[in-house]
């Protein structure tokens, strides 16, 4: 034993604000009653008040989420589960550790990154007790310890790291933080079941830069969108006007073809017409011939083989009938000029004046 005094001590440490005032009630009760109560009196009181506190040192209560170790005259005994247990009275002493998840805080840490950047941060620390044995004998004070390990490691592990990385990888800084305390606090039987990062702040300066930065790189972003957006621009109006050009080049070979044709259907058209004309007049000034030839006195006539062809095709003009010949239909219009100078139409003026100079004077 550490005192002569460890019972007194185990019981005041266990002793609550309501068993305490119970207690000085009592003692003052005593002293009060003290000159009114005779010898048998007083021994009665004093053996009640014994058996009390050996009842209270005796009992241990254990509560459903917690295990509390025991100690007798300093020596460990065992590890009580959550129920009523008996002890030995007066010289024992119980220890309480909480099994539920407790949540530690890691105040902020300055640390300095891999690229000399100041940072500050904090963490928050989820920890539960697996082992009460371990945890009472492993260490002194493992709440204390879990969280000055906690601040140290996070410092190690900022360190490690650039400023960038702290600012935008926390996943990664908290897997490393439980990686790096889970070693130590599990031969203190705690578990470390989960360690998030609250804050990483750099320094105000560092603050300042980064927001610089940040505003150039914006503007930069903002001067090649503008550029790409002009150059698409220029892109999609050349597109435009090179779709625009080509469809006024076809519109006009369109126009062009459309307006040859039409040329061509009117030059055909005054061909067939001129023609046709061409062929009436031949016909007219054949019949001009015919009567002059009548009106003439001489009783000699000569005609040109080809005349009757002529007539068939005036009757044609006239009748709308076709002239056969040998199986072979002739049509009226289809002069050309061999056919023209076989049948002698050009010389029918011609033959006309020489008929006339051989005709015969008249006698007186």
């Amino acid at each position: 034993m550490d005192n002569p005094f460890y019972t007194l001590g185990k019981l005041s440490s266990g002793a609550s604000a309501g068993k305490s005032l119970l207690a000085v009630g009592f003692v003052g009760f005593f002293f009060l009653a003290l000159p009114f109560l005779d010898t048998t009196a007083i021994a009665g009181l004093l053996i009640l008040v014994l058996a009390a506190a050996t009842v209270n040192s005796a009992i241990e209560i254990v509560g459903p989420y917690e295990k509390r170790v025991l100690t007798v005259f300093g020596e460990y005994r065992t590890v009580l589960d959550p129920g009523i247990h008996f002890v030995p009275p007066f010289v024992s002493a119980t220890h309480r550790f909480d099994m539920r998840t407790l949540v530690f805080d890691v105040p902020k840490q300055e640390a300095i990154t891999e690229d000399n950047s100041p940072v500050i941060a904090d963490a928050v620390l989820y920890v539960r007790v697996m082992d009460a044995k371990r945890a009472f004998l492993g260490v002194n004070d493992y709440e204390r310890a879990v969280s000055n390990l906690g601040q140290t490691t996070l410092r190690a592990v900022l360190g490690d790291m650039k400023l960038d990385e702290t600012l935008s990888r926390r996943d990664v800084i908290n897997t490393r933080i439980r990686e790096e305390i889970d070693p130590p606090t599990d031969e203190w039987g705690i578990r470390v079941e989960s360690v998030e990062v609250r804050e990483v702040m750099p320094s105000r300066s560092v603050v300042g830069a980064m927001e610089q930065q940040t505003s150039a790189e914006r503007r930069r972003r903002a001067m090649i969108l503008e550029a790409q957006g002009r150059r698409r621009g220029a892109i999609e109006r050349a597109e435009g006007e090179k779709v625009a050009n080509i469809t006024r080049a076809q519109g006009e070979k369109q126009s062009q073809i459309l307006e040859a044709q039409g040329d061509a259907v009117s030059t055909v058209l005054r061909a067939k017409s001129a023609e046709s004309m061409g062929e009436r007049a031949v016909i007219d000034r054949g019949l001009e011939t015919l009567r002059s030839v009548g009106e003439s006195k001489s009783s000699t006539f000569v005609f040109p083989q080809e005349l009757s062809s002529l007539l068939g095709r005036y009757g044609k003009h006239l009748s709308g009938s076709d002239v056969r010949e040998d199986t072979i239909l002739l049509e009226s219009n289809t002069f050309d000029t061999e056919t023209r100078e076989l049948l002698g139409l050009d010389d029918v003026d011609e033959m006309l004046v020489e008929l006339d100079g051989e005709r015969p004077e008249p006698s007186d």
